[in-house]
């Protein structure tokens, strides 16, 4: 008999009968005629209540000795629970124990805090939380997938490695290889040039959207930034589609639908884990999301965002002013404070934008855009890309960065050259805002942090 989830049992609209589940004890009570099992398989939030009868064949040997953290195989009939809190229960008629669980077993039934639980990420996953925030990151996942699918975008694999630095903050973890205890550089690089791990797909993502049009990526990318932020970490995903024929306000209106979809797909799809959240993690986090889900966005220049903030007469912490990159206090500002909902920034200056970002033609701003959400600040960054070959080189020369590394890059302009324009959105940032959980390591499954990569 093949295994059932838990998941399909408990919402299941009848009893199913005889079934064969496995899982993990969270808890057991014995009592001198049976023993209440609670197990759960990770399926869902909620676990299954097992009755084993002390008449069990095997009891003393399979049941008695179970404590929690132990793996279990049953075998018993599903029917209506006596008890409160749940509407199945199981009536077993064979236990088997597979794996013992050592007293020791970390996740006891009590209280364990976040750093606790990140310095055994090898066992967390077991734990509600954990549980609830893996199953809410595969579904997150798979509905990236499905919005850009359904809207005719390619899944495009770019690099790992790469010789080229997207952002231009020179914040890369380099590739070497190693001799004994020696570092291997210069005329004996494995590549035959200095290579990096990638901070992002985009400048490879536009080469295939220059044939395909429309593009996305959806990979791990690195930084080698010295943070130990609460938003921050070393290693990290990001999807970032890349669209031919498309300026700046189709990228604005591809970024808000993607953040309205995922949000309208974790209420619809992750209601149980959600309502966890909302309750032991986030309280206010189902109606901060249904309010993004329900209303319209507003948009603003980065000029009027900043004489905004500054006649606000709030007192930040960074001070504001033009021509400085927004900081998470000025972005919650607009949207929690003077909005009141989700908001789209626009035409930056161009002295802290990248290289690739068109220009526009008051020769100041870049048509840049970054979108911002209650709760977190900027979850999605973009623009329109610079299609103009005369300009890219200029840029190129301002950056200080060389046209021959990034000929096949200007080789686009020279080849049917046509406006296009793409974003990212850090798939960690947009799990910390679905979740409510605060910290950027809670929602990796094995963070990589400054002096941290454990497991």
């Amino acid at each position: 008999m093949p295994r059932s989830p838990i998941v399909k049992i408990l919402k299941s609209e009848s009893s199913p009968g005889v079934v064969h589940v496995s899982g993990w004890v969270r808890t057991k009570r014995d009592s001198k005629a049976f023993s209440f099992i609670e197990i759960n398989d990770g399926s869902c939030l909620a676990n299954l209540q097992i009755v084993a009868d002390s008449t069990l064949e095997g009891y003393e040997e399979a049941v008695i000795p179970l404590t929690t953290g132990a793996s279990v195989e049953v075998t018993g009939k599903v029917v209506e629970s006596q008890g409160k809190g749940q509407r199945w229960e199981m009536q077993a008629e064979s236990v088997r124990m597979l794996g013992s669980a050592d007293e020791d077993f970390p996740l006891q039934k009590k209280g364990h805090s976040m750093e606790f639980l990140r310095s055994i990420a090898h066992l967390r996953p077991r734990s509600n939380l954990f549980g609830a925030v893996f199953r809410v990151r595969s579904r997150m996942a798979f509905a990236v997938h499905q919005f850009f699918q359904d809207r005719g975008f390619v899944n495009v694999h770019t690099p790992v490695i790469t010789a080229s630095d997207c952002e231009g903050a020179g914040e890369m973890f380099r590739v070497v290889t190693m001799e004994g205890e020696e570092v291997r550089l210069g005329d004996d690089e494995f590549f035959g040039k200095p290579s990096y791990l990638t901070v992002s797909g985009q400048l490879e993502g536009e080469t295939f959207a220059s044939a395909l049009s429309s593009i996305y990526t959806f990979g791990p990318t690195f930084r080698a930034e010295n943070s130990h932020t609460s938003r921050h970490a070393s290693e990290f995903w990001m999807i970032e589609p890349e669209m031919a024929f498309c300026d700046l306000a189709g990228d604005m209106d591809m970024a808000e639908a993607m953040i309205k979809y995922l949000v309208t797909d974790a209420l619809e799809h992750c209601a149980e884990d959600l309502a966890f959240f909302d309750k032991f993690v986030d309280k206010g986090l189902i109606q901060r999301l249904e309010f993004v889900r329900d209303r319209s966005f507003e948009r603003v220049t980065y000029t009027d965002a900043v004489k905004l903030l500054e006649q606000s007469g709030e007192n930040f912490e960074f001070p504001v002013s033009y021509g400085q990159n927004l900081q998470s206090e000025h972005e919650r500002y607009l949207t929690e404070t003077h909005f009141k909902c989700p908001t789209t920034v626009y035409d930056y200056p161009i002295e802290i934008k990248p290289f690739y970002m068109r220009r526009n033609d008051d020769g100041k701003t870049a048509a840049a855009m970054d979108l911002l959400v209650p709760g977190i600040g900027e979850i999605v960054g973009g623009s329109q890309r610079e299609e103009r070959l005369d300009v890219l080189r200029k840029n190129l020369k301002e950056h200080q960065l060389s046209e021959e590394d990034y000929y096949w890059y200007v080789d686009l302009r020279r080849y049917g050259s046509v406006p296009h324009a793409g974003f990212g959105l850090g798939f960690e940032r947009l799990l910390m805002f679905v979740t409510g959980v605060a910290n950027i390591r809670d929602v990796i499954p094995f963070p990589r942090t400054p002096g941290s990569a454990e497991f």
